[in-house]
């Protein structure tokens, strides 16, 4: 199978074609200067596979109709006698066009036109004329040509996720090919076809052996015949075979996604000018829909720029250049390890990004970044599965469950766990002797300690890869009134914490897996055993308050304004002691946000007439390194209500806004009343932006209550913050009271 076949094939074929046209001219006493043979589409590239169609276009000058008929019947009774599929237009030139002017698939046949007998002179004048018909044309054609792919995608889904894929009409197949091959002959963008050249051949091959395999001209490569095309194509089995079609198809997509960016953005420049970059992060500008590296940045002294980017693209819902991928893939240096806080946050975020982190995890992947930052993936990559249950490839289903997850972190109280648990939960797949479960157990413990993640934050994604299937399998096959059932759950789960994770986990993989295997009876079946194991727990309790030092103590007792600043690898920790008064957090929080300080993490609390705050910041694309002195002065000066801090967050979010981001879940505000502390207890559960900390502490501040304390968590793209609150009494507030708080506090955030 190749593509030497492929042209002896159609060589064959012409030469059939040929003797039979002239046969037919000659029984009908036709000039054969007056008529053209020609052969269109895959025939005319001269890609026959055994089971092809023969696109024929026959051409005239203005013969009769009976005359035409004939010579028809003449010259094709032949091979519909053998039942030789036979797809053929007779038009003259103008019908050619003109049906070229109306239909996409008469314009994209015609650009591969190749004459074969009578006068040629026709053909090739059709040929000219349909390919400047084509690029005078764009406007109108590429709309049409986009329509048909998508339409083609909703009928045949993605070639290289689907375990019975159809190699042709599928996304990322063949047809996806010849669209690049029509949109680099506009001659208006550079088309990668060279990125497609391998991707191509392997189809064609694969595409071959299922037409000998099948004895038919089927294209949709079923499970019954795929060890059949393995073996014909000396595959050491399907499992392999399935790994390069998925590759390829992957590659095809990817360029011509690609390619459909460029030409929409070029369609955009027609009507407005280029934008100017706009510095995005560090080392990272934004502009024309796109994510590009800064020009001069020193790639090679900035590891974490690859994630970074990735975040950024994702979040914002941009592209990631091909040449910022390509430019990483050759410049960026070894990753250290453990990872810094901020890289794998801005794994986090990437993975938080919903649907369009997909595409950005896809652009990173076929350059081969992600197996550089995670050794594991590799295995899984283009990895088939074999289960009727799964509708795709093991890498793209652990894509789709940390999608589903997305949609769930507002549910629980580490979004980041859920996050990588969720994209990694089935990377010990593939090992034929090994259960997968257990091994991702041992796969993901030494990934998450190079990842960074402290020691019990491993032990908890250990435990939830490998008991993904716990809930799942507890539900629906043992009796739920029976107590040894949720002592079963118990003796594996033993705190609430996890259980939540792990029930959100639960729900994520199987909405990913499809119908089959998640339904609302099981769902519900599985949220009735987790409130049955949660009643039977303690329940979780909220953040734990600061803890201070002797030398935090002093510095309270001082009644002094104290500000100290220490670096934490990338990032900054800074300590400010206080005189305490109403809405002092929201000042320090908008004065660290206008001096492009972005919160990682917080830890407030109020001791006597002082408040003692502990921040973990990172320093904003292109802001300067803080100073103690700068950062006392801004405070005292805000304090003094010499700042106008609204205005400034207001222009601070206003910035954000240019480029506004994905759509996000609503953010979620619930209030609990904590006897340990004599407190109400408010969470804050939403997407991180600039402003939140500051707009949530001023909506508390104005309700006329009290913050005692404060902990505030920045995980990925996902702002958890904690307030212990109390009226001015000192005490905790009354249910309904605190209900009004959560409420209002939560529609206010609706509207930023």
């Amino acid at each position: 199978m190749g593509t030497r076949e492929r042209r002896e094939r159609s060589d064959q074929i012409d030469g059939e074609l040929i003797t039979l046209f002239h046969g037919a001219l000659t029984h009908v006493g036709i000039d054969p200067l007056e008529v053209s043979l020609a052969a269109v589409g895959g025939y005319g590239r001269g890609e026959l596979s055994p089971g092809s169609d023969l696109d024929l276009l026959i051409l005239h000058s203005g013969l009769g109709e009976e005359k035409l008929k004939e010579f028809v019947n003449a010259f094709l009774y032949p091979l519909w006698s053998t039942n030789r599929k036979v797809d053929y237009s007779l038009r003259t030139k103008n019908e050619t066009l003109a049906a070229a002017s109306d239909d996409i698939k008469v314009a994209l046949g015609l650009l591969d036109i190749r004459p074969l007998a009578g006068n040629s002179e026709i053909a090739e004048d059709v040929g000219v004329a349909a390919l400047e018909l084509w690029r005078k044309d764009y406007k109108k054609n590429l709309p049409k040509l986009r329509s048909s792919m998508d339409e083609r995608y909703e009928r045949s889904g993605e070639l290289a996720y689907l375990l019975e894929p159809d190699l042709k009409e599928a996304r990322g197949g063949l047809r996806d090919i010849n669209a690049l091959r029509a949109l680099a002959k506009l001659d208006v963008l550079d088309v990668a076809l060279d990125r497609v050249a391998a991707a191509e051949s392997i189809l064609m091959n694969v595409r071959d052996a299922l037409h000998e395999s099948s004895g038919r001209d089927r294209d949709q490569l079923l499970f019954t015949e795929q060890d059949k095309v393995a073996a014909i194509l000396h595959y050491a089995d399907a499992d392999v075979l399935m790994m390069d079609v998925a590759k390829s198809a992957r590659a095809v997509d990817y360029t011509t996604a690609r390619t459909w960016d460029r030409i929409e953005r070029l369609s955009k420049r027609s009507l407005f000018r280029r934008s100017r970059p706009v510095g995005v992060a560090k080392g990272l500008v934004a502009f024309d829909g796109e994510i590009a590296i800064d020009e001069g940045y020193e790639i090679e002294k900035d590891p974490g720029l690859g994630l970074r980017a990735a975040a950024v693209a994702a979040q914002r819902g941009l592209h990631l250049t091909v040449d910022a991928c390509v430019t990483m893939a050759e410049h960026l240096g070894e990753m250290v390890v453990p990872w810094p806080r901020q890289s794998r946050e801005d794994l986090v975020t990437l993975i938080g990004a919903g649907e369009h982190m997909i595409e950005t995890f896809e652009a990173l992947d076929q350059e081969g970044l992600i197996s550089r930052w995670i050794p594991e993936w590799e295995h899984v990559r283009f990895l088939p599965q074999r289960n009727v249950l799964h509708r795709h490839t093991v890498d793209r289903h652990m894509l789709e469950t940390a999608f589903r997850a997305a949609a769930l972190t507002r549910k629980v109280h580490r979004p980041d766990l859920l996050l990588v648990a969720a994209l990694f939960h089935d990377i010990g797949k593939g090992f034929a002797d090994k259960d997968h479960s257990e091994y991702g157990e041992e796969l993901i413990a030494p990934l998450a300690t190079r990842m960074g993640f402290p020691p019990e934050d491993v032990a908890t994604l250990a435990l939830m890869v490998k008991h993904h299937l716990l809930l799942s399998s507890v539900a629906t096959r043992r009796d739920l009134d029976d107590p040894q059932t949720i002592a079963f759950v118990l003796s594996h789960i033993s705190d609430a914490n996890t259980l939540e994770l792990l029930h959100a986990l639960s729900i994520a993989d199987g909405e990913a897996t499809g119908k089959t295997a998640w339904s609302n009876w099981k769902a519900g079946l599985v949220a009735d055993l987790v409130s049955r194991c949660l009643a039977a727990m303690q329940g979780i309790a909220p953040a734990p308050q600061l803890e201070l030092t002797p030398e935090q103590v002093e510095m309270a007792d001082s009644g002094e304004l104290v500000v100290k600043i220490s670096r934490r690898e990338e990032n900054f920790l800074i300590d400010i002691v206080s005189p305490d008064r109403t809405g002092l957090l929201s000042m320090v929080a908008a004065v660290l946000s206008i001096s492009r300080l972005d919160v990682r993490s917080a830890r407030t609390r109020t001791v006597g007439s002082s408040a003692v705050m502990t921040w973990l910041v990172a320093l904003d694309a292109y802001a300067p390194e803080p100073t103690e002195e700068n950062l006392h002065e801004m405070l005292s000066k805000a304090v003094d209500r010499e700042i106008d801090l609204i205005k400034k967050i207001d222009e601070r979010i206003a910035n954000f806004r240019r480029y506004p981001g994905i759509p996000t879940p609503p953010p979620v505000v619930s209030a609990i009343n904590d006897v340990a502390t004599n407190a109400t207890v408010i969470e804050v559960r939403m997407h991180d932006k600039p402003g939140v900390l500051f707009n949530v502490s001023r909506t508390i501040s104005k309700f006329g209550v009290d913050i005692r304390a404060a902990i505030v968590a920045t995980l990925g793209a996902e702002a958890f913050d904690t307030l212990y609150v109390t009226d001015l009494q000192g005490n905790a507030l009354s249910e309904e009271k605190a209900k009004i708080l959560a409420n209002q506090v939560e529609n206010y955030l609706l509207t930023l």
